[in-house]
């Protein structure tokens, strides 16, 4: 299995406009964040973790060839606003993209893009995404993907585990049940978006204090914002880092 962080930043992307701090003005690539995203490949199939506003721009970078599955985390703009890229992928293999996610998030990306998942034949629209609400363990592609309830300030998330990573992003808190699930990581990419205290999301040290509790032997810490310069992982502790974009863990 191999994964590919396709966007390492928060909602506002880095560098953020109208900003010209340290981080913002950086040359270092690093430094250069796209909206939060992954790619997973596994047996030949591509499967996308959110649809990022910067959707295009990263499949362009990184050359995705087809989209098979979409795992969505939650329904915020940074995270669904890149859906109509999917109609590039359409245009070329016709086939209508099995999606995955909480029944309150499925329901709200619909009320959004119902023509995503209807159509709109008056206006040459094909359907794009084929939607099942998942709230336990299911396959796909010859993986198990367990869904991991998250609270994200006063609404709800889901990561997923597959294999022995897990991909936490927007999240301020871990409930017990899901902790239990956790055990046992090699991988772990989560939330840490700054160093400033945040009411919807871990910051670095709220990152940390799970990674000392759940004990993944690899950490990495995403959807940053500019608070957070790519040279600052010189001090993290052992086994913990900073994405960035097009990052690649393990090999397909």
């Amino acid at each position: 299995m191999k994964i590919t962080i396709l966007g390492s930043g928060t909602s506002t992307g880095v560098p953020m406009v109208g900003c010209t701090c340290r981080v913002c003005t950086s040359g270092e690539p690093r430094d250069k964040r796209s909206r939060s995203s992954i790619l997973i490949e596994t047996a030949g199939k591509f499967i996308l973790v959110d649809t990022s506003t910067d959707l295009r721009k990263q499949a362009i970078r990184q050359k995705i060839p087809r989209i098979d599955a979409v795992l969505f985390t939650h329904s915020h703009a940074d995270h669904i606003h890149g859906i109509d890229d999917l109609r590039g992928f359409h245009f070329i293999h016709r086939q209508i993209i099995p999606c995955y996610g909480s029944k309150e998030t499925l329901a709200l990306i619909a009320g959004n893009f119902s023509y995503i998942f209807k159509g709109m034949e008056s206006e040459g629209y094909a359907p794009l995404l084929e939607a099942h609400v998942v709230h336990r363990p299911f396959r796909l592609f010859g993986k198990t993907i367990i869904p991991i309830p998250l609270i994200h300030g006063s609404s709800r998330s889901t990561g997923y585990r597959i294999d022995d990573t897990a991909y936490l992003t927007d999240c301020s808190a871990i409930p017990a049940a899901s902790r239990a699930m956790l055990g046992g990581l090699d991988t772990l990419i989560i939330d840490a978006l700054r160093y400033t205290p945040h009411i919807t999301h871990f910051n670095i040290e709220a990152a940390l204090r799970v990674v000392g509790e759940l004990k993944p032997r690899r950490a990495i810490f995403t959807h940053l914002t500019h608070e957070v310069s790519c040279l600052d992982g010189e001090r993290l502790p052992e086994g913990v880092e900073l994405a960035y974009d097009g990052m690649v863990l393990g090999t397909e």
